[in-house]
């Protein structure tokens, strides 16, 4: 019997994603550990990373980090293909569709905070959209978006301000040297 071995080339590229996505996860879990009031008001820790990683690398790799981060997320806290994984899925999807024209606005005007907010609002949108859809189909939903754009609010102002220091106090790479 033969058997065939697949190896499989990883670039610097997919280290640096994995490493990301490591921490990213790492904060992740560390987000689910928090008790909080009301079920779907998380910090988004995780998305300090994804806002250094836009900043440094470009979309296409913030996109891969935010999609492993929920993916993994999802199968470390045992919430994989639940509503939750997709509530999650769905505000990460839609924060990168919101992230993807965010970064083409001007520098001068625009950065990591308002970033920040401007994905934190698409995320609780998503996920207020999603559970009307899919698991509340009910309009009394909507009653509860003034506090989570609330919430939204100061946690992207908050997650904002950690990445744009973190940005501030780290070296530049070759990647943003480019931009």
């Amino acid at each position: 019997m033969t058997h065939s071995v697949i190896k499989l080339t990883t670039t610097l590229e997919d280290h640096r994603i994995a490493q990301l996505a490591a921490a990213a996860i790492g904060l992740a879990l560390i987000d689910a550990a928090i008790p909080l009031p009301l079920p779907g008001v998380k910090p988004g820790l995780s998305n300090i990373v994804t806002l250094i990683v836009l900043a440094r690398y470009g979309w296409g790799t913030a996109a891969w980090v935010c999609g492993l981060r929920v993916i993994a997320g999802g199968l470390l806290l045992g919430q994989f293909l639940s509503p939750g994984f997709f509530m999650s899925l769905t505000g990460a999807m839609l924060s990168l569709f919101v992230l993807a024209f965010a970064i083409h606005l001007p520098r001068r005007w625009f950065g990591p905070v308002s970033w920040s907010i401007l994905a934190a609002f698409a995320h609780i949108g998503g996920q207020l959209l999603l559970a009307r859809l899919w698991l509340i189909p009910h309009n009394g939903l909507f009653y509860l978006v003034p506090l989570f754009a609330s919430a939204a609010l100061a946690f992207g102002i908050i997650n904002g301000l950690i990445a744009a220091r973190l940005l501030a106090e780290l070296p530049a790479t070759d990647t943003e040297a480019s931009r």
